[in-house]
């Protein structure tokens, strides 16, 4: 190829390159929808959940590339602060606050989906406590055993300033599927005010860990507190475990958004990879100033006992607003996700979102831009407190509120992991799934992916470690997702909790399981 043809390629595939855009897919802008929730099944990635405030709820079958929509009702009124799950047996949940006999926010309410979420029935309801209001509440799920773990903020009276009223951090468990809930038990040790700002307890977003631990964390008044529970929430550390200031606390004020909290947000790798165990926590602040937010991670890998210093994850120069972060895991590489509006590119209020990629447990991070186009917003229009994203399997879709024309809506990335470099070989050199059903008392089914043919073992063992089943021997599969039947009556196995091993040359992956 003669040399100026060559450069002319070379040119045109930098251009493409550099104008390459992940797809925009609108999900919802009836309504007035903001502070949007969203979660894959990692037992399916076509089937995702999507919600919003106030009583909005999104499903897609097709891997998010349409959407159909509905409106939550509850007898308790839904009031607000989605959040949504997924459970291993694939059913979605739908949490929310209510408001039920005039009573403002006097509960959290769990909605329960069986079909995908075309229809949703109510389930169960937590946090109930006479006139004390319940805000905030988060929820993650255990996938060994499906208990559904949830912590929120409780105010002795919302908005109050008497110093004789409190915040506090609460806890309740299902596990029955989010029918009932334990009775709430405060974990936090100090107390907030009742404000609902800097010095108010907020934020709680529980993580499980490898072998079932429950990790939180929340802000406050005395910055980034950190607490953990070993034994399915049943007992808690004696004191809270300081993790980080919050420099200008997490109540701050950004031109054109109304309320622009920084609140944290806590997540464990369960990847079985190199960084399997590490607590993350991620969160934004001004430490460098009102007119310079910036995004932050920080690690633990010690169980919460000690904190790396934070890292600053948007890569851009200072003096910008980065904004509204959340963070997700996938858990079958151990790749963090990031989502956060950037004013990065503009020298007013236009803002655009970003996503970053940390492919090496939070020590280097890759920023890209994923709306299509800025938007411009204004502070007469509430926003909420919060964006979204959820990963599994390199399907990684983050979820943002924009204004266009006095309408907002609600929209998601198709993120194309290629363009960022993200390779089959990078991941990990096979993924394992959690058993379903789970926890069973006859058949179970082993899921498992291989990107190349190899050798692999898989045993099932008891508590004592002692190996009590060999399924596989050093047997060589071929590339691709294979399923594998586990029957007790081949095995002769009483009830109780087991562990599965997953092993090749390279890796092992370790996974629990409940036999009725």
């Amino acid at each position: 190829m003669p040399m100026k043809n060559y450069i002319l390629v070379l040119l045109i595939f930098i251009s493409l390159k550099s104008l390459a855009q992940h797809a925009n897919v609108l999900i919802g802008n009836s309504g007035s929808p903001e502070e949007p929730t969203i979660v894959v099944n990692p037992n399916n990635t076509n089937e995702m959940i999507a919600g919003a405030n106030l009583n909005h709820y999104y499903y897609s079958s097709d891997a998010g590339l349409s959407w159909s929509s509905g409106t939550m009702s509850s007898q308790y009124v839904v009031w607000g602060d989605p959040c949504v799950a997924v459970d291993t047996a694939g059913d979605f949940y739908f949490f929310h606050l209510a408001y039920y006999n005039g009573v403002f926010i006097d509960r959290i309410v769990c909605e329960k989906s069986v079909d995908a979420g075309a229809t949703w029935a109510g389930s169960g309801f937590f946090g109930l406590n006479g006139t004390k209001a319940q805000d905030k509440e988060w929820v993650s799920i255990d996938r060994a055993n499906n208990n559904i773990y949830a912590t929120w903020t409780q105010f002795d009276t919302y908005g109050s300033s008497s110093p004789l009223d409190s915040s506090v951090i609460m806890f309740s468990k299902s596990t029955d599927a989010g029918q009932t809930w334990s009775q709430s038990l405060r974990i936090s040790k100090l107390a907030g005010d009742c404000i609902d700002s800097d010095n108010t307890d907020e934020g709680a977003v529980p993580a499980v860990g490898p072998n079932g631990e429950i990790y939180v964390a929340w802000v406050g008044a005395n910055g980034i507190m950190f607490d953990r529970s070993t034994d399915e929430g049943n007992t808690w550390l004696n004191d809270d475990i300081f993790v980080s200031s919050v420099p200008g606390g997490w109540d701050y004020s950004v031109p054109g958004i109304t309320r622009s909290n920084g609140l944290p947000v806590t997540l464990c790798d369960t990847s079985g990879g190199i960084n399997n165990g590490t607590i993350y926590i991620n969160w934004t602040d001004q430490r460098n100033g009102t007119d310079d937010t910036d995004v932050w991670l920080v690690k633990s890998t010690d169980g919460g006992d000690t904190w790396s210093v934070p890292a600053r994850v948007n890569d851009d120069a200072p003096g910008k607003h980065q904004f509204f972060t959340w963070m997700a895991i996938d858990q079958t590489t151990g790749f963090l996700w990031f989502v956060f509006y950037d004013r990065r590119n503009y020298s007013d209020e236009q803002t655009d979102v970003y996503c970053a990629l940390s492919e090496d447990g939070g020590n280097a991070f890759t920023n890209f831009k994923v709306s299509e186009s800025p938007f411009l917003p204004v502070s007469s229009v509430f926003f909420g407190d919060y964006t979204n994203i959820t990963a599994h399997n390199n399907v990684i879709r983050p979820i943002w509120t924009r204004l266009n024309n006095g309408t907002l809506s609600v929209w998601t990335a198709i993120i194309n992991t290629s363009m960022l470099g993200v390779e089959e070989e990078e991941q990990l050199s096979f993924s394992l799934e959690q058993n379903y059903p789970n926890p069973f008392d006859d058949k179970t089914y082993f899921r498992f992916k291989l990107p190349t043919q190899s050798a692999i073992s898989l045993s099932v063992y008891d508590v004592y470690g002692r190996k009590v089943a060999l399924l596989i021997n050093n047997k060589t599969y071929y590339m691709g997702k294979h399923i594998l039947s586990f029957s007790l009556s081949e095995y002769n196995l009483s009830s109780g909790i087991y562990y599965y091993s997953l092993i090749s040359e390279k890796q092992k992956l370790v996974k629990m399981m409940t036999v009725k």
